[in-house]
């Protein structure tokens, strides 16, 4: 991906090396929950009311949002990559006479305090709709290539896209949705539909990389190295990893198919509209 040089953005909040961050402790935290459950099974729907509920910001005290980030190449990518989504989602929602809030992207290093509460570097990457922001932790670039094998920077790229999609969500209200089934609906169909809201943010990753493939800025090999990500992180290639076999009904994420699937549909299309998951019987 051709980045250097850039319009990096300016919503990146670099909490690297503050001291604000606050060890996990105790039980799992509602977001810690959230991504631990691509690995354990468990539902992350479970635990959404809870995440925008918990509001609170990460510090009393307000960071200037620049794009002086401090020094390192990822984190420059990472402010660019961001950047490439406030163009291409303001665009799209204009388009569509809405108006685009940008979320803002903290970068922090072993653990911190979210809305959503405390969470460490080995969540992975999150969004919290309490306080909209993306949370990472850039060490999460070493995990794709060496624990998913998965390298490449556009695989980081799509890791933020996806993150960002989930924001998608929350601005058109499909997260509280979803969340609004918790207490009506068992736990295989709780699963079920917190698949949807997964592969929906893999169909709007995709959607952002269609219109960033217009700009001649992706290298041969970029589209291969997201789908290759979606395919590593899918809920059954993880779970056989992890335990051995795999069990439909626990899939909170989707399968490595689905997610490559709905990736490329939205690369393919661009269409906003074509990536209603929750409607389609077959994902």
């Amino acid at each position: 991906m051709k980045w250097m040089g850039r319009r990096e953005s300016g919503n990146i909040d670099d909490q690297r090396g503050s001291g604000r961050g606050l060890a996990v402790g105790g039980g799992l935290t509602a977001v810690v929950a959230v991504v631990f459950a691509l690995l354990t099974g468990q539902n992350p729907l479970e635990f959404i009311g809870m995440a925008q509920q918990g509001g609170a910001n990460t510090s009393s005290e307000q960071k200037d949002l620049s794009t002086d980030v401090q020094g390192d190449a990822n984190a420059h990518f990472v402010a660019t990559v961001l950047g490439d989504t406030e163009d291409v989602w303001d665009s799209i929602f204009t388009a569509h006479q809405m108006r685009y809030e940008k979320p803002v992207l903290t970068l922090f290093t072993d653990q911190i305090r979210s809305g959503c509460g405390a969470a460490s570097s080995q969540t992975g990457p999150f969004y919290c709709p309490a306080d909209s922001k993306v949370y990472i932790d850039l060490s999460f670039y070493n995990e794709l290539k060496d624990r998913f094998g998965a390298p490449g920077d556009f695989a980081m790229a799509y890791v933020v896209a996806h993150e960002v999609g989930h924001h998608i969500q929350h601005l058109l209200g499909t997260t509280d949705k979803v969340d609004n089934m918790r207490g009506r609906l068992s736990e295989a169909e709780l699963n079920e539909q917190s698949v949807r809201l997964e592969l929906q943010a893999d169909f709007y990753a995709g959607v952002w990389a269609h219109y960033i493939q217009r700009k001649n800025i992706l290298d041969e090999g970029d589209f291969e190295e997201a789908l290759n990500a979606a395919n590593a992180i899918g809920d059954d290639r993880l779970q056989m990893e992890t335990q051995g076999h795999v069990v439909p009904d626990a899939f909170t994420h989707g399968t490595s198919a689905q997610r490559m699937k709905w990736f490329k549909k939205g690369y393919d299309t661009g269409d906003m509209s074509a990536g209603d998951t929750f409607s389609t019987s077959s994902l």
